[in-house]
């Protein structure tokens, strides 16, 4: 059976030709390091190194063993060290999903100090629509997704907020809201909200389009849509309205659309979503670092 200590005791050997500097580097005695020597030797039948008062030196069947075992020696230590650097989250690529106007300038600081404390971590951001948030964790394109809470899906687990705004509707220019500094949620029975096409859960789309206000008064169901852009065509083009959070109205900011800050409703919050089998210790530091 193959003793991991003699092995390495043999490599450092053939390096430092010298007991004593061997024993320092194995952090064992010179004693020791003399008795994993000659293990190795009765184990192979034969001597490996000639030695005098003088020197060390590898004998013919040393120089063939340090030829035969480095190389395998090298990628058994690479391989262990590449598994404990997995484990600590430190090396990786992490596939980020995010909704169209989330990634504001907090996110995206975020994201730049995880890349900054983690250099051997790649972060690839990709963008997901509207009106699919989840599809692409399912499908495994993605690792990890920056969606709008609450998530309620059995095979995903989601992180807690991380960053909550007030909300705005989204309106034409043209629109009776237009120059309003801000209205009650129950005035969106008052206005044609744009509805998002599956497969987005209905539990979901309701927090960009609901269906009533929170005294139960029904809204009014504009058109259907699947990403932000078409979302913002037709609100420019005074087909309906939707509700953002205000990172949108800076990222998004046009002149033939307005933005006003609605009351009585809960904030939007982000956060994190991932498949519930597929946590890896990258993520879980992605997670802590952003949260």
């Amino acid at each position: 059976m193959l003793d991991l200590r003699e092995l390495e005791c043999f490599l450092i050997l053939s390096e430092e030709l010298h007991f004593g500097r061997t024993a320092e580097r194995l952090y064992v005695s010179q004693g020791r390091a003399s008795q994993l020597i000659r293990s190795l030797e009765r184990r192979i039948g034969a001597r490996l190194f000639e030695r005098t008062s003088r020197r060390v030196r590898l004998t013919p069947l040393g120089e063939r063993l340090l030829g035969d075992l480095r190389p395998a020696y090298d990628a058994l230590r690479g391989a262990v060290e590449g598994a404990h650097a997995a484990a600590r989250g430190v090396e990786g690529t992490l596939r980020v999903g995010f909704l169209s106007g989330t990634t504001h300038e907090r996110v995206t600081g975020m994201i730049g100090a995880f890349q900054t404390e983690h250099p051997d971590c790649e972060i690839q951001l990709a963008e997901i629509p509207l009106s699919d948030p989840f599809g692409a964790l399912r499908r495994g394109e993605l690792d990890v997704a920056i969606v709008m809470l609450p998530v309620i899906e059995p095979d995903l687990t989601s992180g807690p907020p991380f960053s909550k705004e007030p909300q705005t509707l989204a309106v034409s220019a043209r629109h009776p809201f237009a120059g309003r500094s801000s209205m009650d949620a129950e005035e969106l029975a008052e206005c044609r909200l744009l509805d998002l096409r599956g497969p987005a859960p209905a539990y979901w789309r309701e927090l960009t389009a609901p269906t009533r206000t929170p005294d139960g008064t029904p809204v009014p169901r504009g058109p259907q849509v699947s990403t932000l852009q078409e979302a913002l065509t037709l609100i420019a083009a005074g087909a309906g309205a939707m509700i953002f959070c205000a990172p949108t109205v800076r990222t998004q900011a046009r002149t033939d659309i307005t933005y006003v800050p609605v009351t009585g409703i809960p904030d939007s919050s982000l956060g994190l979503v991932w498949r519930k089998d597929e946590e890896t210790a990258l993520l879980r530091a992605f997670a802590e670092a952003i949260t």
